[in-house]
């Protein structure tokens, strides 16, 4: 029986819980583009694609990776190079390459399992090994086989050099990176001046030599000591340095992909680096980068020692221990962010923000949420992207304007649209604090961007970005999966060897970062593309949500890195958790999308479950005191907020929110229809241990009541009236009311040329106090009605991915097309 017939065999065994596991890491039904899967051999023939199959690698960890690596070296070995190796596109991602690889049946190329299983000492490491082993076969990573065997698919055959750490080969580097005068030097260098005439006689006899084990050690034997050192750390892989040998022949910073380079004049100031350039044993591959060919670390491997493929990550060495009630200030980091996204949306709700034409959200009206939130522009950006993926906040078109008359075919202007509240925003408001945490915690998770991490300092940061940085995800969840490996009681040290550390485990975690991976001058790895920048953006947000604190994971932390092992992010733009009830506990109120994968319905569970333990109850009773401050210790209850804010504003945050209560703000409540007696008797009903009103409170309360009201606004016509002749005379006179055009026509009534709200709004402007009355003679409030916008958050079941989606006929999602495929049989 060939592979792919023993595999679609297997696949008929397993139940939809399984399948639907294995489809999501292979991001199908979408992976499959638009060729509809709908048997067994359908889905056996995509799972053995290149791109399926490197899809599934990355899904693993670098041990997992290393020990494939080490089964497809062993195939190499025993039954030779398979066809189109060659062609292989780079050590960044051996996986990717431009042709297909060729047809290889892997029943021909068997291992025995026993003799993997040899390269671990028995007992603990062998245990784990048969266990990857197991781990790899329900991926289909490793290939239905007779039992004792070992069978890989295709692509790992044929790429099996680029999986093990090795570089690509001379000739082909040699022809990408130079033109014939590099070359000849060269091999000038190894051969003598005059060895060769020409181009292809010079890269002839370079490849020839490199190609000969023998030759290759011969010449290393000569190198300066810090050649060695370099090849010490660059043999092992990963095969890249970071190095200044070599600018690009049309410019310093031209790097391109048709780039060529020469050496750079005087060399890059590093012994080792520049004897090694020169000959040839290590060739250009971008700017300020270079590679190990395939042919050198071949040859320098010690191939006479068995594989020994490390299962289990380097442990952390940059550690410091963690100060005593650390876990608390992490309690108290999420209990604030709970808190400061509430009031940028309170902010958001009481007056929603256009969004702008080319997207996104302008400048000034991001500052004006952060000032009525009394929150950082910088926080209140990420508040508000959080809001949008969680299906908290959502845009919505204004209605058009009506057509102008007697024109034909008018071109009416695209209705613009503005970012409300979604219609799940006030049951969330009502929540408590880790109710409404939840559903930002799991946004972050999945969405793929590094909300804070602007990387163009010439571009002014804007909220409500689209998110595209497929690497963003990949990113945070090997962070935090790097830092749930840290020693008890310890965490990471916040200097650049921590860093460096971090940026290495996290690539041990998730292989795809290794492709930012480069050794630096001392053999230690460090980040390209900026990646540094942005885990230190990513550290900075997990720190803010309290996911992190001192370097070290907090139990939501953990939770949280727990939901993305379970494939929370396999989903997005459906958020795993953002549905909930937020006022629900346990396994309550998950929504039916959650019910039916118990496996992200548990890490939700439990990511809940921490939040409740982490933030305290919210506070609903007040500390009020003489100097007309209100202290809420912890987060307040939703009520006592709305009451506080109403009467007062907020002052300063922290381990407890302080309200200032002014003349100002008092009348801000009357205006908004609250009476003096209301007030009074809400703020000492919510009074700490029921401790009477400061006496200075009370009577800046019932003085500001007092003058309250004695201007009328009248609606028809729209009049201001007052018992008080005295005041109608001064408002009559008043310069600042001039463009109301007042006109007295009586001693307690004046008419205004302006609307009741413009006039309302002129008055208190001028430090007036008054109030709009209906024609009936009660009072009207000011109160706006909420306005709402319907939730764009799909449910798991409706999602796609970022990039695409489905073809017609095809199941949207994996859990659909498992159920499709095991109910066909």
């Amino acid at each position: 029986m060939n592979a792919r017939t023993a595999l679609v065999k297997w696949l008929g065994t397993l139940d939809p819980q399984r399948l639907t596991a294995l489809l999501e890491e292979r991001d199908l039904p979408l992976a499959a583009g638009y060729r509809r899967i709908t048997t067994l051999r359908e889905l056996g023939e995509h799972l053995l694609t290149d791109e399926s199959v490197g899809k599934g690698l990355m899904a693993g960890t670098a041990g997992e990776l290393e020990l494939l690596a080490s089964i497809a070296a062993l195939a190499l070995e025993r039954h030779g190079p398979a066809a189109g190796g060659e062609a292989q596109d780079g050590p960044r991602h051996p996986w990717q390459q431009r042709k297909p690889v060729p047809p290889v049946e892997p029943a021909d190329r068997w291992v025995p399992e026993r003799d993997v299983l040899s390269w671990f000492e028995p007992g603990e490491k062998r245990q784990r090994a048969e266990h990857t082993l197991t781990r790899l076969r329900e991926r289909a990573l490793l290939l239905p086989a007779p039992k004792g065997r070992l069978a890989l698919p295709p692509l790992l055959h044929v790429r099996a050099a680029g999986f093990d750490g090795y570089g690509r080969r001379a000739d082909r580097l040699l022809t990408t990176a130079y033109n014939a005068p590099e070359v000849k030097r060269i091999a000038a260098n190894l051969f003598g001046e005059g060895a060769a005439r020409t181009r292809d006689q010079a890269q002839e006899l370079i490849t020839a030599l490199l190609a000969d084990p023998a030759r290759v050690r011969a010449l290393v034997a000569d190198a300066p000591v810090r050649a060695l050192e370099l090849l010490d750390h660059l043999v092992p892989g990963p095969p890249l340095l970071r190095t200044h040998c070599f600018v690009g022949r049309y410019g310093e910073q031209y790097a391109g992909p048709d780039a060529k380079y020469v050496f750079r004049e005087g060399g890059s100031g590093d012994e080792g680096t520049d004897w090694l350039a020169g000959r040839g044993l290590l060739l250009p591959s971008g700017l300020d980068l270079v590679e190990l060919p395939y042919e050198v670390a071949r040859a320098l491997r010690d191939e006479g020692a068995a594989p020994s493929p490390r299962l289990e990550p380097e442990p952390f060495t940059a550690t410091e221990p963690l100060p005593s009630g650390w876990e608390g200030e992490g309690g108290t980091a999420a209990a604030a962010a709970a808190w400061r996204a509430e009031l940028v949306l309170r902010a958001l709700a009481a007056e929603p923000v256009a969004i702008r034409k080319v997207g996104g959200i302008a400048v000034r009206d991001t500052r004006r949420l952060a000032k009525a939130a009394g929150a950082d522009e910088a926080d209140t950006r990420l508040w508000l992207d959080l809001a949008v993926n969680a299906g908290l906040a959502a845009p919505r078109d204004d209605e058009p304007a009506p057509a102008p008359r007697g024109r034909r075919n008018p071109k009416a202007p695209k209705p613009s649209a503005r970012l409300l509240p979604s219609d799940r925003y006030d049951a969330w408001a009502a929540a408590p604090p880790a109710g409404k945490l939840l559903p930002l915690l799991a946004a972050w998770a999945v969405v793929p961007a590094i909300l804070s991490h602007w990387p163009d300092p010439d571009e002014t940061p804007v909220a409500l970005i689209s998110p595209q940085d497929e690497d963003a995800v990949t990113l945070r969840t090997g962070v935090l999966r790097a830092l749930a490996v840290l020693p008890d009681g310890h965490g990471l040290t916040g200097n650049a060897r921590g860093y460096t550390e971090l940026l290495s485990l996290a690539a041990w975690f998730q292989p795809a970062l290794r492709a930012h991976l480069a050794a630096d001058a001392t053999g230690e790895l460090n980040g390209l593309d900026g990646v540094l920048d942005r885990m230190a953006a990513t550290l900075t947000e997990a720190a803010l949500l309290g996911v992190v604190a001192h370097g070290a994971l907090t139990p939501v932390g953990r939770a949280l890195c727990h939901l993305l092992e379970a494939g929370a992010a396999h989903h997005y733009p459906a958020v795993p958790g953002a549905g909930a009830d937020p006022s629900a506990r346990g396994q309550e109120g998950l929504g039916q999308d959650l019910s039916l994968r118990p496996t992200l319905a548990k890490a939700v569970t439990t990511l809940r479950e921490e939040l409740y333990a982490a933030l305290p109850e919210p506070s609903d009773t007040a500390r009020f005191q003489s100097d007309l401050t209100a202290t809420v210790t912890g987060a307040p209850a939703p009520a006592l907020a709305d009451l506080l804010s109403a009467v007062g504003d907020i002052e300063s945050e922290g381990h407890a929110v302080v309200w200032r209560i002014t003349a100002t703000s008092i009348r801000r409540a009357l205006d908004a229809g609250w009476s003096a007696d209301e007030l009074l008797d809400r703020l000492t009903a919510a009074s700490e241990r029921d401790t009477p009103l400061p006496q200075p409170l009370a009577y800046t309360i019932k003085d500001t009541a007092r003058t309250h009201g004695q201007l009328k606004v009248v609606r028809s016509a729209c009049c201001i009236r007052s018992d008080d002749t005295a005041l109608i005379a001064e408002v009559a006179q008043s310069r600042g009311l001039t463009k109301l055009r007042l006109r007295r026509i009586a001693p307690t009534v004046l008419i205004s040329s302006a609307p009741p709200e413009e006039t309302l709004s002129a008055l208190r402007t001028a430090g007036y106090a008054p109030t709009q009355e209906a024609e009936t003679g009660t009072t009207v409030l000011d109160r706006a009605p909420a306005d709402r916008a319907p939730s764009l958050l799909p449910t798991l079941d409706q999602a796609h991915p970022v990039h695409g989606e489905p073809a017609r006929g095809v199941p949207a999602s994996a859990r659909a097309l498992a159920s499709a495929l095991t109910s066909a049989g």
